[in-house]
């Protein structure tokens, strides 16, 4: 990979602000749009209908899925034409194919030799000749023959030939039917043959799945494999079908908890474990912890009052219903002193929880979450997860515990941050200290996808920003923000930041933990400057990192309702809250946040932007006037949980 900076012209051209103006199958498969008309280059050669006034589908979120898939099943199946037109010419007896491609002209984005064009079952079949008979010039004439001894046929009067299987997988909730989940696989009768090789291979049967499969061996490069037994769970996986016993009249508040809210929670769970949050967390305590589906469903009617934007005592009553009990079940579960994982389970749900719903202007009685923390540390402390955590080792030693508790990196990840919220030191700040030493890990890069070094770094800012509240010497807080800062460049990659998406358009998940990690690092240093004594937030370094940052943003981190900025809050917090009137990062902000649309309202993103708005509207009214954000929530009222 090469520095985009150091590149030449030729590589500096694919660093590129999003376009607007693309066609919208572009804009959902998230490629540039090289705006061509009648039809784009792109959507021309891959045989997709090239849309530039706005579609139906793209107003429903439903629909857009389908659209999704759709365009990538046309996209496999052009790719399969294209890669059994690279075998050899059709014989009088090749069995039919899926799909069939025509020879084009048109120059590709890529740099690859290729024939494609409309397949059968594209949006262009009905400008297909179905009575056409393929002929050799159909086929790839730049394209290398493959050597007779290379291949040795299973079915001796026939062509090797390719067949799509697509499999679906129906979940279901007390016997109502949920989430469906489809995948594309591909039959196949031959095998390339293996590089150089002077034998004859005698291929069998194989299954080339979608999610990996692409003729181009690339894409995966540098990718490492993921542990998907990575968390101990409190729980067994889910089966296909839970069952979850709700009152009839809440049945409406569970089945929008799955359909909606579940999939807001652990994003980048989800992206590293491919719906292990749904499997592994949070149906099966819907299934055995009754505390935790009240829990669920208070948050499910916040949702669905913010989202639909319901008024009344109906909404009201469910919410504040479900709410007191969780809170009722909890203090139960306290007084006998048993039970302790299923209630730290839910008292990290509800505080946790509802960093993804709810609108920044809802009134409704509710215990603090720091409140809620001092129970879970509690409960933390009794389940001794802090020493299971530091016994974990380092990647290069052995040991027989190597799976971080699930509830305990969940803790860590709101002690950390939530610390910075308050100008107090995490409550374990001590076990981080011991990690960081060790060079062992805790899964916060997993779960919310920063490097756990650099988490580590922050709990100490978080712990030398309260030494600094209590009086700590300036020359003494000077030197210990000088060693921080040595530590924090040390946390720098070696690998260059590039587009998390890979070839075929899937997400590499190791590589949004890198641009993740280059965000929260910059907000990371902008923290710690922030302490150093006569900070001004005019100063040349401060503006260099806060407009480092927005472009970090622009160009490796996508945008809009299926990107990461809900995962990015707090860094977008410690940016803007030193930003100037001038600054890059506010134009960012702005676009982003027209681009969550509705969903900017939300959650911890919602509250975060209401604060900034804030704390913009103060430091900008008088000039150079420092106003922290703290200080602003302090002043409001606000009691924000911003992670």
């Amino acid at each position: 990979m090469v520095d985009p900076k150091s590149s030449g012209p030729k590589q500096s051209s694919k660093m590129h602000r999003r376009s607007r103006t693309g066609c919208f199958t572009c804009r959902l498969r998230r490629k540039k749009c090289d705006e061509g008309k009648p039809a784009c280059k792109a959507c021309k050669h891959l045989g997709l209908k090239c849309d530039y006034k706005r579609p139906m589908w793209w107003g429903n979120n439903d629909q857009r899925r389908q659209q999704k898939e759709m365009i990538k099943t046309i996209i496999k199946r052009t790719k399969l034409t294209e890669k059994t037109a690279q075998i050899g010419p059709m014989g009088a007896d090749t069995p039919p194919e899926l799909s069939y491609s025509l020879p084009t002209s048109d120059t590709y984005s890529d740099t690859l030799e290729r024939t494609r064009s409309g397949s059968v079952d594209s949006q262009f079949s009905l400008q297909y000749d179905f009575n056409q008979a393929p002929g050799v010039e159909t086929f790839n004439t730049f394209a290398t023959p493959m050597h007779p001894q290379h291949y040795t046929p299973q079915y001796s009067n026939y062509s090797p030939y390719e067949v799509d299987i697509k499999t679906e997988r129906q979940m279901y909730v007390n016997d109502v039917p949920t989430r469906r989940d489809s995948s594309i696989s591909t039959f196949s009768t031959f095998q390339q043959p293996p590089p150089h090789a002077t034998l004859p291979s005698f291929p069998a049967d194989n299954w080339v799945q979608e999610d990996v499969y692409d003729t181009r061996r690339d894409s995966f490069i540098g990718e490492e494999g993921l542990d998907f037994n990575f968390f101990d769970f409190a729980h067994p996986s889910a089966t296909q079908q839970a069952v979850i016993h709700v009152d009839e009249c809440d049945r409406r508040l569970l089945d929008h908890f799955i359909d909606n809210v579940l999939r807001l929670i652990f994003p980048i769970l989800d992206v590293n474990q491919h719906g292990s949050a749904r499997s592994d967390v949070i149906l099966p305590a819907l299934e055995s912890n009754k505390c935790y589906l009240h829990c669920c469903l208070s948050i499910s009617a916040l949702h669905l009052k913010a989202t639909e934007r319901l008024q009344g005592e109906q909404i009201d009553s469910d919410i504040m219903r479900h709410r007191y009990a969780t809170i009722s079940e909890l203090c139960e579960a306290l007084n006998r002193d048993t039970e302790h994982q299923q209630i730290l389970e839910a008292t990290l749900g509800m505080i946790f929880f509802q960093c993804s719903v709810g609108r920044p202007d809802d009134c409704l009685p509710d215990i603090p979450w720091h409140q809620h923390f001092l129970a879970a540390t509690s409960l933390v402390q009794k389940l001794d997860l802090p020493r299971t955590l530091t016994s974990i080792p380092s990647s290069d030693t052995s040991s027989s515990v190597t799976h971080p508790p699930f509830n305990m990196t969940l803790t860590s990840w709101i002690d950390i941050l939530g610390a910075t919220m308050l100008g107090r030191a995490p409550h374990f700040a001590d076990t981080y200290r011991e990690k960081h030493l060790s060079s062992s890990t805790s899964g916060l890069c997993e779960l919310m996808g920063c490097d756990d070094r650099v988490m580590y770094l922050i709990s100490e800012i978080a712990c030398l920003e309260a030494l600094k509240l209590e009086g700590m010497d300036d020359i003494q807080l000077c030197s210990h923000i000088h060693a921080l800062a040595d530590q924090i460049a040390q946390t720098e990659q070696r690998e260059p930041l590039s587009s998390l998406y890979s070839n075929t358009g899937a997400i590499r998940p190791r590589q949004l933990s890198r641009n993740m990690t280059a965000v929260f690092r910059l907000a990371a240093r902008i923290y710690l400057c922030s302490l150093v004594p006569g900070f001004d937030k005019t100063q040349a370094s401060i503006m260099d990192l806060v407009s480092k940052l927005a472009e970090t943003l622009e160009l490796y981190m996508p945008s809009g309702s299926e990107g990461f900025d809900r995962s990015l809050v707090w860094p977008l917090l410690i940016a803007g809250g030193v930003s100037t009137p001038t600054s890059s990062f506010r134009i960012v902000f702005d676009q982003r946040c027209e681009r969550l649309s509705e969903h900017a309202e939300f959650g911890s993103f919602g509250r975060m932007v209401r604060l900034l708005r804030e704390v913009w509207r103060q430091a900008d009214g008088e000039r150079g006037q420092n106003v922290r954000w703290r200080d602003v929530m302090q002043q409001q009222g606000w009691d924000f949980l911003l992670i």
